[in-house]
């Protein structure tokens, strides 16, 4: 009976994106140390409820449309969940600087983009093939990249657009385990990296990404030694769950531990800068 307790508030918590959630403010932190930079309390609130409520409307709303009158209790409480951390979201938008609300538009319009059948009835930008890998990149690069240093005195521009141009390939490659778990399952329109090249060669491209992420490090100016190892052993831990994909892989492999890397990422650099 435990267990099952346990079980029930551990997939509520996955399922709910709160996990999610995590990873991305942890980026936002990792950006924060990286560029010498305080990252306020109000704007990591303000980005938790994003991420909670668009991540869980690119999910769930084709879901609930379908099947409204019929909706399990699960996808019920996370409904109720999302709509709690949007009106946080509502709140929290009067704590931040307007230049935020106006990125966040941007970033937020895409990730509607991304749902929404703008082009026709069926058709949005998930369903362009190849596309939708560089849409989720473009987005989690911008949140956890240019929000945290919006505000911040004396950032070295050249060094902003090296972390911008890596954080897009580390969340191109955290995807591709995504994606070799869903090959039996995502359309051939969606032509997806596993579906284009195979899973082999798909694992070969994330370590080559993950090659250019650390050779591109020694571009920053301001770059310092903590930042630098832990960027290494980040990429490590990640070529390293990149190898260990596969399709019949547990979806915990994947919703909990490849997306628990940033956290990781910010535990090695906080600890590589404090000792």
């Amino acid at each position: 009976m435990a267990f099952e307790v346990v079980k029930k508030i551990f997939d509520f918590y996955i399922n709910s994106s709160i996990h999610v959630a995590l990873a991305v403010i942890s980026l936002c932190l990792v950006t924060s140390l990286h560029f010498g930079g305080q990252v306020e309390l109000s704007l990591l609130i303000f980005i938790f409820f994003s991420v909670i409520t668009g991540y869980n409307f690119v999910k769930y709303a084709g879901v609930a449309g379908l099947h409204h009158r019929t909706l399990t209790r699960g996808l019920q409480n996370i409904q109720i969940f999302s709509f709690l951390c949007f009106l946080g979201l509502l709140v929290s938008a009067f704590f931040v600087d307007v230049k935020i609300l106006l990125l966040s538009a941007i970033f937020g319009s895409l990730t509607a983009l991304y749902a929404l059948p703008v082009f026709s009835k069926k058709r949005n930008l998930r369903s362009i093939s190849g596309l939708k890998i560089f849409i989720i990149g473009i987005v989690w690069a911008g949140v956890t990249v240019i929000l945290p240093v919006t505000g911040v005195k004396n950032v070295i521009l050249e060094d902003l657009f090296v972390e911008l141009f890596q954080r897009f390939l580390l969340v191109l490659v955290w995807i591709l385990p995504f994606e070799i778990r869903d090959l039996k399952y995502d359309l051939e329109q969606l032509g997806t990296l596993p579906q284009r090249i195979g899973v082999t060669q798909t694992k070969i491209v994330g370590l080559l990404l993950l090659a250019i992420v650390m050779v591109t490090d020694f571009l920053k100016a301001s770059r310092s030694q903590a930042s630098f190892q832990a960027l290494v052993l980040m990429c490590l831990l990640t070529g390293a769950f990149v190898m260990a994909s596969k399709e019949n892989r547990s979806r915990y492999f994947t919703a909990f531990w490849v997306e628990a890397i940033p956290v990781f990422w910010l535990i090695i650099l906080w600890v590589l800068s404090v000792f």
